[in-house]
């Protein structure tokens, strides 16, 4: 007795042949805007010459970290610079900078709603752990089809890749803020609007900026890879470098993604000590 086959892969691909033709004209309208602001500040941190840019970036994390963290940034910088790889890690910046506000300017939302609501809790964290665990080159099968090749299918993927630690950190943080504080807001004749904005989200607020740290970690990462489906940046240095069996270029993009990463990183990291 055979059973047969379920064909879930013919399901899906009805599925985005439908969304794809139903939504065309909200996806090119997508398409087009975002698009737009990946090309607008492209040109806008290029028109900086790098000196410039590199002395603003160390003056930002000596404000925002420390004398360390600047002496290290001008030397990553400087050797990015050096190897010829300024304008692919701009191009780099670009998206993740791109890519994590949209991913935050989702995910607060949401996981405010999730922390607030024990029902929306229970529905959004198996979610989450489907996307987490669906493998990154996954996420890049559908942009195609929604947004072609280039940059602004990477943007997809690579929201969607990187938006689950943000949702998880902020409903983390706010269900963690101790009972006696609620409580006490409550004796005071708080509204919910007010417990919110002054107590429990000042109080998560290092926890979100830890979810909002892993958010830029997987969106960097997530943009090299998109390097396969077109993208630019130091993820297509890579992905040309493995093309034509050149490891020395490779090996060198590489070094420019980790240096970027720590600075970002490093960043991030030091808001979060601030707040806390």
């Amino acid at each position: 007795m055979e059973i047969p086959r379920i064909p879930l892969g013919q399901w899906i691909e009805g599925g985005l042949d439908w969304l794809t033709s139903e939504f065309s004209v909200v996806t090119r309208g997508i398409s087009r805007f975002t698009q737009t602001g990946i090309e607008g500040l492209n040109e806008t941190l290029m028109l900086l010459p790098p000196w410039a840019l590199l002395l603003i970036i160390v003056g930002i994390c000596w404000w925002l970290a420390s004398h360390r963290l600047a002496i290290g940034a001008a030397l990553g910088l400087a050797l990015i610079w050096n190897l010829d790889l300024w304008d692919p890690m701009i191009e780099t910046l670009t998206l993740v900078v791109f890519a994590t506000l949209v991913a935050v300017l989702i995910a607060l939302p949401v996981g405010i709603a999730a922390a607030l609501s024990e029902r929306l809790y229970r529905v959004i964290m198996p979610v989450l752990d489907f996307m987490q665990t669906m493998p990154a080159f996954v996420y890049l099968i559908p942009a195609i089809p929604f947004f072609g090749i280039g940059s602004v299918s990477a943007i997809f993927a690579t929201v969607i890749f990187s938006m689950p630690p943000a949702i998880r950190f902020t409903t983390l943080g706010i269900r963690q803020v101790p009972v006696e504080l609620i409580e006490a807001a409550d004796a005071y004749g708080a509204t919910r609007s007010q417990k919110l904005f002054k107590v429990q989200l000042p109080m998560s607020l290092p926890t979100v900026m830890a979810g909002i740290n892993q958010t830029i970690m997987l969106a960097l990462s997530m943009v090299v890879i998109a390097a396969m489906i077109g993208a630019d940046g130091l993820g297509s240095e890579v992905w040309r470098a493995i093309q034509r069996l050149r490891p020395g270029d490779g090996f060198e993009a590489g070094i420019a993604v980790v240096i970027l990463a720590m600075l970002l990183d490093r960043l991030t990291q030091s808001l979060r000590r601030s707040r806390k």
